[in-house]
């Protein structure tokens, strides 16, 4: 079982950590951090010298970081799903383009705020992931990766078919009523993807409130430290497996319907987000919900610098190169623990 972090560089069970050692974590977390820190502003200093332009950088910064609270939050759910479950979900992508079209439907069927959509696109697809783990992958618990890598991609590939059958292929638009442009250090931002990016951050607030301060959340970091040890003390391990695969898909539907106002929305969108989402997991580490955001933030600015780099070059290609070499130089993550 892998371990699921929920504070910078502590275990699950802090409680009974020796100072020490708690003392150590967060000064490696710190040590990380700084160095992480250092790098983001070698590569903006980078890219104002090959713009020559202060307007440009700046605009892809804030954008980056923007877009990056989004990603965080997507990848909080998988990873919070890997971290109990040691589930590599797949379909995560195709659950989240789910909940993009519950969003649109709500919007065009009753007029609702897109926003607003939250309270419909949230437990609707916490109630499709626990049916789902339910259903499909409770069953599987224990058994070879290969089996739930080919479940959640199996069904991944059914959604995506299902939302083409009925919505057809063409692109679709969620418009935001009163959208507005505003200055930030001289980048024009988007009125939706401010709110998008606080959303995503309070969202993400709550979930770490959740794991830290709830009786639940004690519960799930007991079953991720160690199952049968939680359920010797009377924990329902498979419920807890169940309400935390659930946890993580809402997730994906709070970030589906805060998202909603600035992408096209299609059948095949949750691929590219699926891809984003499991290189964030694996720079923050895998399992770790603090890195999941941290992950999410430098991804967005990754892409965004890529394209001052590379000009017209696709802007996953620098997020691959991140990806590569974390995984050859701290495969476990910038703020993982070797195991």
């Amino acid at each position: 079982m892998s371990e699921l972090d929920t504070s910078p560089g502590a275990t699950l069970a802090p409680e009974i950590s020796p100072p020490d050692d708690k003392v150590k974590q967060q000064r490696a977390f710190l040590g990380r951090a700084g160095v992480v820190g250092a790098l983001v502003v070698v590569a903006i200093v980078v890219a104002l010298l090959m713009s020559g332009s202060e307007l440009v950088v700046w605009q892809s910064v804030v954008t980056g970081i923007l877009t990056g609270g989004l990603y965080g939050l997507i990848a909080m759910g998988l990873t919070l799903i890997f971290g109990v479950l040691d589930i590599v979900n797949f379909a995560h992508g195709a659950l989240l383009a789910v909940a993009m079209f519950i969003s649109f439907g709500m919007v065009q069927a009753t007029g609702m705020h897109p926003y607003v959509t939250l309270i419909v696109a949230v437990p609707a697809l916490f109630l499709l992931g626990a049916a789902v783990h339910r259903g499909l992958l409770s069953g599987n618990a224990g058994k070879t990766l290969e089996n739930q890598l080919l479940i959640t991609l199996g069904l991944s590939l059914l959604l995506e078919n299902l939302l083409l059958m009925f919505f057809g292929a063409e692109p679709k638009s969620i418009a935001l009523p009163g959208d507005f442009q505003f200055s930030l250090l001289g980048a024009v931002v988007a009125g939706s993807r401010l709110y998008a990016f606080i959303g995503a951050i309070l969202l993400g607030a709550m979930l770490f409130w959740l794991l830290r301060r709830t009786r639940l959340g004690t519960a799930i970091r007991a079953v991720a430290a160690h199952g049968p040890g939680a359920e010797l003390v009377g924990i329902n391990v498979r419920r807890i497996h169940t309400l935390t695969f659930a946890i993580g898909t809402a997730c994906a539907g709070a970030a589906a319907a805060l998202a909603g106002p600035l992408v096209t929305v299609t059948p095949t969108l949750g691929e590219q987000f699926n891809i984003t989402a499991f290189v964030v997991v694996v720079l923050g580490g895998m399992g770790n919900v603090v890195g999941a955001l941290v992950g999410g933030l430098l991804i967005g600015l990754v892409e965004q610098l890529t394209t001052i780099y590379l000009g017209g070059q696709s802007s996953l290609l620098g997020v691959f190169v991140v990806f590569v070499l974390v995984l050859f130089l701290r495969p476990q993550g910038l703020f993982g623990r070797r195991a």
